[in-house]
């Protein structure tokens, strides 16, 4: 194509060359010397046209023939130009990303379908698709602490692992998510809203006998032993307040015949109600571990001593020195002053624990109430907080499940502490007078409702990430 634009321009210079060649001649004489005078004078000579139309000429040949390049070079480019750019690889960041999201979407789907089953009464398939969402979280929490830890090592073997905790984390909202009409038909088949209100009622008698509860724990055994609980009471106050303006409105929208006001009013209240629960019984079980770990701590004690002292003649002389400084401490904070029987249990276990000596009865079964205690507390806290709670402290929890019982009571009391920190980090959107008021707040923070909305947005229902919004 270059060739043939540039032989057209050397055609039109060959065509114009006879006239600029015989314009450059003398002209042919005329019948008077005036005319040719006149003529000369007048006339405009033949080069003054043909030079401009020669560089015309050439010029739109050559800017015909430098477009035809481009078109060519655009036709036959092999890689994305700048005006559409493919899209960058996802980093293994975005990677990481994706599975913490996916590992507390899955968590709290399995959670809230927990919850909405305390309120109804539901086929066998529906339980069984909530077991084995938990075993499949369980599974998806087990491979994301293993990725934590360095395992495996390789990028391949690496993002294969994150694979595979967003694939069991889908899994288990997929088993949710097919199961969410049958828990709708079961839900509406009996009287839901009565068992709402007679919940509601319960746990708001209570609430002044577990505020009574918590006073003489801390009364008793100190501030330090009551502080995982410390403002529960309050919380769920909280909690019963939203609750009674969702039952009001679903009982007003049941009146109108407005069936999705009441079924979204009524999951609100449920999913307050459980929580404020779960915070009252988070109360009571503390003060009765409280009660339950000082009786055993004179005997724990006395036990360690015995097994201490069976190690003398062995060569561990800096340990047994540890060992006996930590169980003096204990001793005196007894006799002292109100004093933790759980942290007394905690470090009594810890001062035996590699000696090489094998744990008296007594204080294997205080460092299993430690462990219990501190798994409950954590779960506690996490569930009716997991509006703001990352993948993290989940994840620590649900390794604690499984662990031993030191790895057990040390991986729970961290997962509770990131998960305070996850709060405090997040703040409240919702933490406005009129918010706290109405209970909107804590119902957010909660996760009953998704926060999405200044009403709160979406109550969150019984489901996987498919269905979980559909009451609006």
């Amino acid at each position: 194509m270059g060739h043939a634009v540039l032989g057209g321009v050397a055609g039109v210079v060959w065509l114009v060359l006879p006239v600029m060649t015989s314009a450059a001649q003398d002209p042919v004489p005329a019948a008077g010397g005036r005319t040719v005078v006149t003529a000369e004078a007048d006339a405009v000579p033949a080069t003054d046209y043909v030079l401009p139309l020669v560089a015309v000429a050439a010029a739109g040949a050559l800017g015909g023939y430098g477009y035809v390049r481009r078109i060519r070079r655009s036709r036959s480019r092999t890689t994305p130009g700048i005006v559409s750019p493919a899209p960058p690889a996802p980093s293994p960041t975005d990677f990481e990303r994706q599975a913490r999201t996916s590992l507390v979407l899955a968590d709290d789907c399995v959670r809230t379908g927990r919850e909405a089953l305390g309120f109804v009464d539901v086929a066998e398939s529906v339980l069984r698709a909530v077991r084995t969402a938990d075993t499949e979280l369980s599974a998806a929490f087990a491979i994301w602490r293993r990725y934590e830890e360095g395992m495996p090592d390789d990028a391949a073997g690496r993002r294969q692992a994150l694979v595979g905790v967003v694939g069991r984390g889908s899994e288990a909202g997929r088993l949710l998510d097919a199961q969410a009409e049958g828990f709708d038909a079961e839900w509406g088949a009996g009287d839901a809203l009565a068992v709402a209100e007679g919940r509601f009622r319960e746990l708001a008698a209570r609430t002044g006998g577990v505020a009574r509860t918590l006073t003489q724990a801390g009364e008793r055994y100190g501030t330090t032993a009551t502080a995982g609980v410390l403002g529960y009471v309050e919380q769920a106050k909280d909690r019963l307040v939203f609750a009674t303006s969702r039952l009001n409105q679903a009982r007003q929208d049941a009146d109108a015949g407005d069936g999705d006001g009441f079924r979204r009013g009524l999951r609100a209240a449920e999913g307050a109600v459980a929580q404020a629960g779960v915070l009252l019984e988070g109360v009571q079980r503390l003060a009765g571990e409280l009660r339950t770990a000082a009786g055993m701590v004179p005997a724990a004690l006395t036990g360690a001593e015995a097994e201490l002292a069976g190690l003398r003649t062995t060569a561990f002389p800096p340990r047994l020195a540890h060992a006996d400084a930590v169980l003096a401490a204990v001793r005196e904070e007894l006799t002292g002053g109100p004093c933790d029987p759980l942290d007394a249990l905690r470090r009594i276990a810890r001062a035996v624990e590699g000696t090489g000596s094998g744990r008296a009865g007594v204080i294997a079964a205080g460092a299993e109430l430690v462990a219990r205690s501190a798994l409950g507390a954590a779960d506690d806290f996490i569930g009716t907080h997991r509006g703001a709670v990352g993948a993290q402290a989940r994840a620590l929890l649900a390794e604690a499940r499984g662990a031993a019982l030191a790895d057990a009571d040390r991986l729970a009391r961290r997962a509770r502490e990131l998960a305070e920190r996850d709060v405090r980090a997040h703040g409240n959107p919702f933490a406005g007078a009129g918010a706290h008021e109405s209970g909107l707040a804590g119902a957010v923070l909660g996760g009953v409702l998704l926060g999405e909305e200044a009403d709160g947005g979406p109550v969150v229902a019984f489901g996987g990430p498919d269905t979980r919004r559909r009451l609006g």
